[in-house]
């Protein structure tokens, strides 16, 4: 594998090299801009908002040096499925797995493509009209008339569903329709209110509409989930619909713990990319209460499920199992990049965590990769240093299968 940067320029440049120490081991550590990520540079499907994703630069960066088309790459916490849409771009089969069932939700109509033709006539049968009311009250984000909308789509979503007809084109509606229930433009159905990758709650949101003086105004669903399709299908040609085609098989997605993955077989997989919840830096419950409630999960019980440790020691444990099941899903020459980030202000280096963990669990640590890149939007909108917090490091882990 060539550790070389870009350095942002698109010519290699060498990366620093520092020596680490932990629990015995010492480790090669490349720091370098490995990748450039690029506000939307990279194709238009990865375009769905989930909390705590990383860039498809970072699996393209391995997925093009690791593995050859045809070969299996996994995540065992594929959240929005970023991995598995890069392999599948990429010519790749993919798999993954995920304890929240709102990650299928995202990812299967990325990889199973309808026509945005397809999506319009849909659009177009759909009774949206009435007078309907939700089981909880959402008056703070949506307007009596877009409520019923909602409430109206997702009973049709719903019954599709039970009685097994829901097709790739309802899958498409549920995902487009999910991630524009709430946001803060007027590309959402919703008032103004947080990023689209979090939801406040009521109670927070009507906060936001009294400071703001604001109050949820009508929006058309249809019109809204329409635009969001065509933005997200633009640029998609006939071939990567057809490599995205050989890549989807709907029993490689599952739903669970990443530690039991029993439908995984032994010795199968040439290159995981992952990267875990970070101890309990992200609120996965909290940040998908509505997304849950409109596809009909239990908001608590992803909760309870996602790994919310709040000790290095427990999540240590966590990892160890995991790290265990992926090496027996590898193939013998097979690799792991484990992406994990800085926690608790800097002072917990999750890579100096998980070398060892991988180790013991039989993998070889080739090093690690610590991707230094420059500010992003985001990460100063929420006051982090350059290369000081997790959201802006990637410190990635590189394991072999022997």
């Amino acid at each position: 594998m060539m550790l070389a940067a870009d350095g942002g320029t698109g010519s290699p440049v060498p990366a620093r090299v520092e020596e680490v120490f932990c629990e015995g081991l010492t480790l090669p550590r490349y720091v370098g801009e490995f990748w450039t990520s690029v506000q939307r540079a990279s194709h238009p499907l990865h375009e769905v908002p989930y909390r705590a994703c990383f860039k498809p630069e970072l699996p393209r960066f391995f997925i093009t040096r690791l593995t050859e088309p045809g070969d299996l790459v996994y995540d065992p916490f594929m959240g929005r499925g970023t991995t598995l849409l890069e392999a599948g771009l990429l010519g790749r089969r993919a798999a993954g797995n995920d304890a929240n069932p709102l990650s299928r939700v995202l990812l299967e109509p990325r990889l199973d493509l309808p026509l945005l033709e397809e999506v319009a006539q849909r659009l177009c049968t759909l009774e949206l009209c009435g007078d309907a009311r939700a089981d909880i009250d959402l008056s703070m984000f949506f307007s009596p008339r877009t409520e019923s909308q909602v409430v109206l789509l997702r009973e049709y979503l719903q019954g599709r569903k039970l009685a097994s007809l829901e097709n790739r084109v309802d899958r498409w509606i549920r995902m487009a329709a999910t991630t524009r229930l709430t946001g803060h433009s007027l590309g959402f159905f919703s008032v103004y209110t947080l990023p689209p990758n979090q939801a406040t709650t009521p109670a927070g949101q009507q906060r936001i509409n009294a400071v703001r003086g604001q109050i949820p105004p009508d929006r058309d669903v249809a019109a809204l989930i329409l635009r969001k399709s065509m933005s997200l299908l633009r640029a998609v040609t006939d071939e990567e619909r057809r490599v995205l085609a050989m890549a989807y098989h709907p029993e490689r997605l599952l739903c669970g713990d990443a530690s039991q993955t029993v439908a995984m077989p032994d010795d199968s997989v040439a290159l995981v990319v992952t990267s875990p919840p970070f101890l309990d830096v992200v609120q996965y419950e909290q940040d998908n209460w509505l997304r849950s409630w409109f596809n009909g999960h239990d908001a608590a019980g992803i909760g309870q499920r996602i790994t919310m440790s709040r000790s290095v020691g427990q999540w240590s444990e966590v990892m160890l199992r995991t790290l265990e099941e992926l090496r027996r899903v590898l193939r013998p020459g097979g690799w792991v990049a484990f992406e994990v980030g800085e926690v608790r202000r800097g002072s917990i280096r999750l890579d100096e965590v998980v070398a060892p963990l991988g180790v013991r669990a039989g993998l070889e640590c080739v090093g690690i990769l610590v991707n230094a890149q420059r500010f992003t939007k985001t990460s100063r909108c929420w006051g982090v240093a350059n290369n000081a917090g997790g959201t802006n490091t990637n410190r990635v882990v590189l394991f072999r299968k022997a």
